[in-house]
C-alpha cells in the first residue's frame, strides 16, 4: 500500500495539479489587487465616487458611518460593495482562463484528416447504402467494386 500511495504521488498528474494550484493562488491574488486597487476605484469614482467596499446595508438599525465600524459593533450587515467586488473578481478570472484554455487548445489541435465516407450512392436507384455492398439492397442490382 505505501508503494501504492508513493506511486500515486509522484505521478505527473498529481504534481501538474499541485503547480496549477499554487499557480492559481499566486494569480488570484494578482487578480484582487487589480480589482480592488486599479478596476474599482474608476468605476466608482464615475459612479460618483462611490467606494465599493464601505457600501453595505445595515440590519441592526443603529447607524454606522463604515462598514469596518458596523463589523466592529458586531452588527447584522450585508455587504454588496464586497460582493460587487467579488463579481468583478470572478469575471475577470473567467475571461482569463477562458483566453487561456482556448489558446492551449489551438495548440494542442491536431488537423485531422477528412473520414473516409461509410456510404455511397447506388447508381440504379440512387438510395444510399453501405460502402462495401455488392448488391443494392433496395433495388437488388448487382454492383461492382468500381462503381461509386
Amino acid at each position: 500500500m505505501r508503494e501504492e500511495f508513493k506511486k500515486f504521488v509522484l505521478r505527473g498528474n498529481l504534481i501538474d495539479l499541485a503547480v496549477g494550484f499554487i499557480l492559481g493562488s499566486a494569480f488570484s491574488a494578482i487578480v484582487s489587487s487589480l480589482v480592488n486597487d486599479i478596476v474599482m476605484p474608476p468605476i466608482g469614482l464615475l459612479l460618483g465616487r462611490v467606494d465599493f467596499s464601505n457600501l453595505f446595508i445595515n440590519l441592526s438599525g443603529t447607524p454606522y458611518p463604515s462598514l469596518a465600524a458596523a463589523k466592529a459593533a458586531g452588527a447584522p450587515t450585508i455587504n454588496y460593495g464586497v460582493f460587487i467586488t467579488t463579481v468583478v473578481h470572478f469575471f475577470i478570472i473567467a475571461v482569463v482562463l477562458f483566453l487561456f484554455v482556448r489558446q492551449v487548445n489551438r495548440w494542442t489541435a491536431h488537423p485531422t484528416a477528412p473520414a473516409e465516407p461509410t456510404t455511397k450512392t447506388c447508381p440504379y436507384c440512387y438510395e444510399t447504402i453501405p460502402r462495401p455492398a455488392t448488391r443494392c439492397p433496395h433495388c437488388t442490382s448487382v454492383l461492382t467494386p468500381t462503381e461509386p
